[in-house]
């Protein structure tokens, strides 16, 4: 597509994206080109995929099995009162339809799983993880890296946030890079138990949108090789370095994990040592 294949539609509702001198049309092309995998359709999907459809990536995969509950609705814009008991799939599906007609949405209603992911992420430019637990970060960041697909990470905490990405470059780290094993089951809370500041999972979920819209149009400088944090209370962003680990067990000189079946995605995510059950990962919040 070049900028005259634009309709008078289009150039109107891209108008701002192609007055800028770092977008333009060339800029508009490669978002209505893309497609772009969001993983959870909850909190953090949420405006992921608002922003994403406004912005005009032309495909996009929405992957959670979950239904809009009522207690969801408190953070979980794109769903209202009437999607109670809808999958979200669904009801994000429809959202985006009434946003934006211009992005094909590819609804994948399932858990992810080992058995899964590979084909599930096949095909995608990007992938967007909006999940709310550490099997599915773990097992998301061990496909996306072992297949070469970037990704961004983000994740809530009552008024803390954190987001980052992982480009997938040879020099670049990997969520297990910063922590090659999840914390002991039971030792960090979720929302549900633990509470979430409603507007959180906007701010978060904002700014890996806009990761992934700078990461598809190859403008400015991406968190690859940080991680931002947010504390909402305070109003205060730290950046740290996330520094490649030779011996990461996925993207290290010696790899220990070939294959998203070589490990046990539960409480520790750690290297399967024999196990030969797989158990289901949800993708939700």
């Amino acid at each position: 597509m070049s900028d005259l294949d634009l309709d008078p539609t289009q150039l109107d509702r891209y108008s701002r994206h192609i007055i800028l001198d770092d977008v333009g049309p060339e800029g508009q092309k490669d978002l209505l080109d893309a497609k772009v995998l969001v993983l959870g359709a909850g909190g953090l999907g949420a405006p992921i995929i608002q922003y994403l459809a406004a912005a005009g990536v032309g495909t996009l995969g929405i992957a959670d099995d979950d239904e809009v509950e009522l207690s969801n609705l408190q953070r979980q814009v794109i769903h209202g009162d009437d999607d109670v008991g809808r999958k979200k799939v669904d009801s994000a599906a429809e959202f985006v339809a009434d946003l934006n007609p211009d992005v094909d949405v590819e609804r994948h209603d399932l858990r992810v799983t080992p058995d899964n992911i590979e084909e599930l992420i096949d095909g995608y430019d990007f992938v967007v993880d909006g999940t709310d637990n550490f099997e599915t970060r773990y097992l998301v960041n061990d496909a996306c890296t072992l297949a070469g697909i970037p990704f961004s990470h983000g994740s809530i905490f009552r008024f803390e946030g954190q987001v980052t990405t992982f480009a997938g470059d040879d020099d670049s780290p990997c969520y297990r890079c910063l922590f090659p094993e999840a914390p002991p089951a039971g030792m960090v809370p979720n929302c549900a138990t633990a509470g979430v500041l409603g507007v959180l999972p906007g701010t978060v979920g904002c700014l890996q949108a806009t990761e992934t819209v700078k990461h598809l149009m190859g403008k400015g400088e991406s968190l690859d090789g940080s991680m931002l944090f947010f504390d909402a209370l305070d109003m205060e962003f730290d950046k740290v370095k996330i520094p490649k680990q030779d011996d990461c067990p996925v993207c290290g000189d010696n790899p220990a994990i070939e294959s998203v079946h070589d490990v046990e995605y539960t409480a520790s995510c750690a290297i399967d040592v024999g196990g030969d059950s797989e158990p289901e990962i949800e993708a939700s919040d």
